[in-house]
């Protein structure tokens, strides 16, 4: 799944003129549209070999996610929070209303999971801000079921979801969007897979 920005259990839609930079496909499903008028800077796998090995992949990356032991617990909404490295879990959903700051204290191997029981929800024109060193690539976002990022949100890092992803007119993402199984679904975004 690493060169894939996009990636679809059921199925991946776009309305309008998205952008995104490396692979996507879906798999086990078969379906993509609206490409174009959006556009990959990379290749589109349609439940092809490579898409098949990035979903068992996920899968893999998800479980072995899921499994480390949480440094702390958060709630609620993660909005005007700092936050250090770690493994932060969530029993439920939870929400991003402003701007979350996850701050690398200078160290450039500095590694966040997000581990949400259920749903995460960005408010429109939310932000997430990586300072100090902190790259994309070595954030990770679980949802145990679906995600959807709000309008204009500026989100960061590789989002897994078990269901579906729904990202909003607007949003651009510093890293992945995955769904186990369910569906993608864009609208004139902006995603870029972290090198």
């Amino acid at each position: 799944m690493g060169r894939f920005a996009v990636l679809g259990g059921a199925s991946v839609t776009n309305t309008g003129l998205s952008i995104v930079t490396g692979d996507l496909g879906v798999s086990p499903g078969v379906s993509i549209t609206g490409f174009p008028p959006g556009q990959v800077n990379g290749s589109i796998h349609n439940s092809d070999a490579a898409a098949v090995a990035a979903h068992a992949d996920l899968i893999t990356t998800y479980n072995d996610a899921v499994g480390q032991i949480p440094d702390a617990g958060i709630t609620g909404d993660l909005g005007g929070q700092t936050l250090p490295p770690g493994v932060y879990n969530a029993a439920s959903s939870i929400g991003l209303t402003g701007t979350l700051t996850l701050d690398a204290q200078g160290d450039r191997n500095a590694e966040w999971i997000f581990q949400i029981g259920s749903t995460l929800t960005t408010a429109t024109a939310s932000h997430v801000l990586l300072v100090n060193g902190a790259t994309a690539r070595n954030v990770i976002w679980l949802i145990g079921s679906s995600a959807t990022l709000g309008t204009d949100t500026d989100f960061a890092g590789r989002v897994l979801a078990q269901i579906s992803i729904t990202v909003n007119a607007g949003v651009t993402v510093n890293g992945q969007v995955l769904a186990i199984n369910g569906s993608v679904t864009l609208d004139t975004n902006r995603i870029t897979r972290p090198w």
